[in-house]
């Protein structure tokens, strides 16, 4: 853990750590400055201190794990609307929760409208919301949602900590991280809970996919993990629980945000739809041959109001984008309807797509693995079949 470290050399008891100090942590006593169990290590009287006076230091800090109990996940906003990954954290929280007999919490940051958003999670199970709220937190800035999140940490213990691995989430995670000084497991697609320990098991893919790695934080607290948008189902809502809503207060004054959101610009081209957010995802392998024939396949995506996916074969060839890759190193996805066209079906493919409502594979090899995992198998061409589907399905549209 970090500690505090004054060198009484370079002091000169000018009190501007005391002042800045969000947590009033810190006082002058004496011929010294004495730092208080409120201190949540958020740095701000190392960076403010003109003597170069203060440091962070690292030792090992005994603690109780008992005292640390309950899941947090970290609710994401997206442009004024939850993000969907947190439904499904709080789906899987719940299911280990009940194993453990933990509390399954949430915490959100963010400006006008956050309290109203976090109205939102208590018919999904959650026990608590911890709401920061404040209009310096328009958009994501990282070191004030980070000083808020570790003080929600700080003060509530959980045992774990749940994040979206989106690109906000990755970004937030590692701040944690470090200054709690404990693990972090990133990119998870299973969880699970030791009943005994309390233990959270991260599971995620390793090696490029080729096998599944079980990762244990057994040693320090809180347990942090960031888990795959799409990896989870989103939970179904529950009637007889007495959830609360806990309005925090901010720490961390304006002035001392270094950061500042200008724009939002779009990944996605215009009518484009996220893989995560498809509900019928046409994604192509190997034998589309090259890009221009994906061509093909976004004409099916578009007459069924869906988007054009890919494996890693297709991406490592240059084809399509790594955003539209399908898979365990790319995006786990759960759409309605999910087509794998010329795609042979390896199993890192079919772990990010195994949860798709239907299964429709098109390959001209009928022992394709693909097939195994379908729930309708068509062999034959792609470049004859997908076109006669569009034919068919405009002609539909059209009578």
């Amino acid at each position: 853990m970090e500690f505090m470290k004054f060198d009484a050399d370079k002091c000169s008891l000018c009190g501007i750590c005391v002042e800045k100090c969000p947590f009033g942590a810190l006082t002058i006593e004496g011929a010294g400055i004495v730092v208080s169990e409120s201190c949540r290590m958020c740095g701000l009287c190392v960076r403010n201190c003109p003597e170069k006076a203060i440091q962070f230091e690292q030792k090992a800090k005994a603690f109780n794990k008992d005292d640390w109990k309950n899941f947090l996940i970290y609710v994401e906003q997206e442009r004024g609307e939850i993000h969907p990954v947190t439904y499904e954290l709080v789906g899987e929280a719940r299911k280990m929760a009940g194993k453990v007999g933990y509390e399954v919490n949430c915490v959100i940051v963010g400006g006008k409208g956050t309290k109203e958003n976090a109205e939102k999670l208590l018919p999904y199970g959650v026990d608590h919301v911890y709401v920061y709220e404040d209009p310096g937190f328009e958009g994501f800035r990282a070191d004030c949602y980070a000083d808020a999140v570790a003080d929600c940490i700080a003060a509530n213990k959980p045992s774990s900590v749940l994040i979206g691995a989106t690109a906000l989430g990755r970004s937030l995670a590692p701040r944690l991280s470090t200054r709690f000084h404990t693990g972090l497991t990133a990119d998870c697609t299973a969880l699970s809970v030791d009943e005994e320990t309390g233990n959270v098991v991260w599971e995620r893919p390793a090696f490029g996919g080729n096998l599944y790695a079980q990762i244990l934080c057994s040693e320090t607290r809180p347990q942090m993990g960031t888990c795959r948008p799409g990896a989870f189902k989103k939970p179904e809502k529950v009637m007889d629980n007495k959830p609360e809503i806990i309005m925090e207060p901010i720490h961390t004054p304006e002035n001392e945000i270094r950061t500042k959101v200008i724009d939002f610009i779009k990944a996605c081209k215009d009518n484009d739809i996220p893989l995560q957010d498809a509900e019928v995802i046409v994604s192509g392998g190997r034998g589309m041959k090259n890009g221009e024939n994906f061509k093909v396949l976004k004409e099916l995506a578009d007459v069924l109001g869906g988007t054009v996916g890919c494996s890693r074969a297709a991406v490592d060839s240059g084809w399509m984008p790594q955003s539209k890759q399908v898979g365990q190193t790319g995006t786990t996805v759960t759409p309605k309807i999910y087509f794998a066209c010329a795609i042979s079906g390896a199993v890192q493919h079919v772990a990010g797509m195994s949860g798709s409502g239907t299964i429709v594979a098109i390959n001209k090899d009928d022992t394709a693995p693909i097939f195994e995992v379908a729930d309708y198998g068509i062999v034959g061409d792609v470049f004859e079949i997908v076109p006669a589907l569009v034919k068919e399905l405009k002609a539909r549209q059209q009578g």
